[in-house]
């Protein structure tokens, strides 16, 4: 699996930071899946994905946490100029029952007509929906000053290896049977047997799961979810000097706050983005590196804090690196 920031600031752009978009696929079995969904889409990612591989014709979904213009202006421009690519395959647009009237009433006032079709699924109404072929999605509430949800993505299917000595006792010839067993296909062998895929193949590793969460001050509301997961994605707008002087109105999460939740859940990567433009990337004050530092005092397993472009790959056996 991999995933790419195309915007870490909340609120409002800094001249280093976009608002908030992350580009995340699969890559299936074979590296070959083309196909990617979209997690928020504020104001501008349309521009970002331009200095990305990323096309819109390959875009399957587009998920919103919520809708808080920073998390979803950007999308009817983006939607615009996926038409003007002559998209034509369908997209699916997930997210909180307002973003159905949001895209419609801008398609209304503006003379938006699309060449392709918008499946809209409500959140609610996520697990009944199974929009993308090759990833499991669930979603979970969070606490925000609008509804706001979170996003996990999980592998469907796992590459299994075949059982060799199994086969070999079974006196089943190496050839085509074996091949074909590989690829899932039952066999039937020429003295009759029947051979079915689950009985020759070894268990497979455990699915891949990334978790994405929407703006939120409850961090400890995605324990559960992320027991089983490798990546934990997750806002840290404050450190918890600032956090107490803005108070709790905005409804945003601490770098400690994050941190502790992913501890408890024993998540191996914490990655944090959506920082408020006060922190600095360079040496002035207040500076990212206290974002960081009062994570790492709370949490030691994998840290990373986003940079836009930035791009991450989760391997199979869970280790998350960050791309040159």
């Amino acid at each position: 699996m991999e995933f790419q920031f195309l915007g870490t600031a909340s609120g409002t752009p800094s001249k280093r930071r976009n608002v908030t978009a992350l580009a995340l696929r699969s890559l299936g079995a074979s590296r070959a899946a083309r196909h990617w969904v979209l997690v928020d889409c504020g104001e501008g990612t349309q521009h970002r994905i331009l200095r990305t591989p990323w096309s819109l014709n390959d875009l399957a979904a587009i998920f919103i946490t919520h809708m808080h213009g920073d998390h979803c202006y950007g999308l009817p421009g983006l939607l615009a100029s996926a038409g003007m690519m002559d998209r034509t395959a369908p997209l699916v647009l997930v997210g909180p029952g307002p973003l159905r009237p949001f895209v419609e009433g801008v398609m209304a006032t503006t003379g938006l007509a699309l060449p392709f079709e918008l499946d809209f699924v409500e959140v609610t109404r996520l697990a009944d929906a199974d929009p993308l072929p090759d990833l499991r999605v669930t979603a979970t509430p969070l606490s925000h000053r609008m509804p706001s949800w979170a996003y996990s993505f999980m592998e469907k299917e796992v590459e299994r290896r075949l059982d060799t000595a199994k086969l070999d006792a079974g006196g089943i010839a190496r050839g085509a049977a074996w091949g074909e067993l590989q690829h899932g296909w039952e066999v039937t062998l020429p003295d009759g047997r029947v051979l079915r895929p689950r009985d020759w193949l070894l268990p497979g590793r455990k699915p891949r799961k990334v978790i994405v969460g929407g703006d939120n001050d409850r961090p400890d509301l995605l324990i559960d979810q992320a027991r089983d997961a490798e990546v934990l994605i997750h806002e840290a707008t404050y450190t918890e000097a600032v956090l107490r002087k803005v108070g709790p109105g905005p409804q945003h999460s601490s770098a400690r706050m994050t941190a502790q939740a992913a501890a408890a859940a024993g998540v191996p990567n914490l990655v944090l983005t959506h920082f408020s433009p006060r922190y600095q990337d360079g040496e002035g004050t207040p500076s990212i590196r206290e974002v960081e530092d009062e994570a790492r005092a709370a949490y030691d397993g994998e840290l990373f804090l986003a940079r836009d472009f930035d791009r991450y790959q989760l391997d199979r056996q869970g280790r998350l690196a960050l791309q040159e």
